[in-house]
């Protein structure tokens, strides 16, 4: 069985077996989490347009780590199971640890982990589109793609200590991303030696991976028309099965008014 995307991202949430006040409980929390992953994607914007108070940047990491912890401690306090829950929600544990704000106040360079944050979001839109579920489960596309992501944010950062003309973590991870998907702005560009070859590995990952992607949504889109066609074909054996019953019917009737007429 192919393991779905939360459950290889360690953000599974509550099990469908858990009782019913820890599954509420799980719902409950799946909105403020989306309203959180998309203010996160807000203060990264705010901080780049305007500059705002360190403190308050400070302030709002210290609130998201906060609720992620809530979250973690009430979910794990109602759940039957819950070194299952650890299991499955490991991601939610490297979410808070590596996102402890004081950690990134230590070591600038990992201010690159707060990215991590975001695939709460991706796990969460994920159980809520069924489309989603069955594409991304298709030939581990959405392992695939978990990989990659991982991989552009350790890429990224990486790069911001090995290239000099990349100076920050989030430069780094921006130009792994445009570097993956072969799009190449051309605004941060390696000088090193070592990271013009570390460039050249993310290129052919990033043909790679967008062909899969491509064969995987074709695929998708080829199965449904068949499933479409299939569906419409038993539609049709049915009624034609139907029909034939209909005149084996008549004809017993036919037969059986035939043979009274004859006596």
């Amino acid at each position: 069985m192919t393991p779905s995307l939360p459950s290889v991202l360690g953000l599974s949430g509550v099990a469908k077996g858990e009782n019913l006040r820890a599954r509420r409980y799980g719902r409950y929390f799946e909105w403020p989490m989306i309203f959180l992953a998309f203010w996160i994607i807000l203060e990264w914007y705010l901080e780049a347009q305007y500059d705002p108070s360190p403190v308050l940047i400070m302030v709002t990491d210290w609130l998201i780590w906060s609720f992620f912890v809530i979250e973690t401690l009430v979910l794990l306090y109602l759940v039957d199971h819950k070194t299952l829950y650890l299991k499955s929600n490991w991601g939610n544990l490297v979410i808070i640890c590596a996102g402890v704000p004081l950690l990134w106040d230590v070591f600038p360079n990992a201010g690159g982990l707060r990215a991590l944050r975001l695939l709460v979001l991706f796990s969460l839109l994920f159980n809520m589109s069924t489309v989603a579920h069955k594409v991304l489960g298709r030939n581990h596309l959405g392992t695939t793609l978990m990989i990659s992501f991982i991989i552009v944010i350790m890429a990224g950062t990486l790069m911001a200590v090995i290239d000099p003309n990349i100076d920050t973590p989030l430069d780094g991870i921006w130009w792994a991303w445009v570097t993956i998907t072969t799009v190449g702005y051309g605004d941060l560009v390696p000088g090193s030696t070592a990271g013009r070859l570390f460039g050249s590995v993310l290129i052919l990952m990033g043909i790679a991976l967008f062909s899969m992607l491509t064969a995987s949504f074709s695929a998708f889109f080829i199965e449904q028309e068949e499933e479409k066609i299939s569906t419409q074909e038993q539609q049709n054996s049915q009624q034609l099965e139907e029909l034939r019953l209909q005149v084996q019917a008549l004809e017993d009737k036919i037969d059986t008014l035939i043979r009274q007429k004859s006596d």
